[in-house]
């Protein structure tokens, strides 16, 4: 399953914060901030959709991630990569290469990754 782009940057707070009760939250965002009726809706999809759970603290509850952001996001490109690049990484490191305007120096550490894993396999 996937997040929706607001559910995504509210993820992210999440993320930063680790924990957080819905007013953590929305002073997380940057004004304009949006209304707690939107910010609890949003955790309530997220939570339907089991990336996120809550703790009852008193008369509140406490927010936290079920799912690591490495884990979403590996889902998430390896998703892209199925989708957009016929499920072939290397058709995907191709596009990403020439179309993101990376440095030669930001293509030589990826070079360097690149080999890195090499050995290990």
């Amino acid at each position: 399953m996937k997040l929706s782009k607001s559910e995504e940057e509210l993820m992210n707070h999440l993320w930063k914060l680790e924990k957080g009760i819905l007013k953590d939250l929305i002073n997380a965002y940057q004004d304009p901030k949006p209304a707690t009726t939107t910010i609890a809706t949003l955790l309530k999809r997220m939570q339907v959709k089991e990336f996120i759970d809550y703790i009852q603290v008193g008369r509140t509850r406490e927010y936290f991630p079920l799912i690591n952001k490495e884990d979403y996001f590996s889902k998430h490109v390896n998703g892209l990569i199925k989708s957009f690049f016929n499920d072939s990484a290397s058709q995907f490191a191709s596009f990403f290469t020439k179309e993101t305007n990376l440095s030669k120096s930001e293509l030589e550490n990826l070079k360097t990754l690149i080999e890195s894993e090499i050995k290990k396999k």
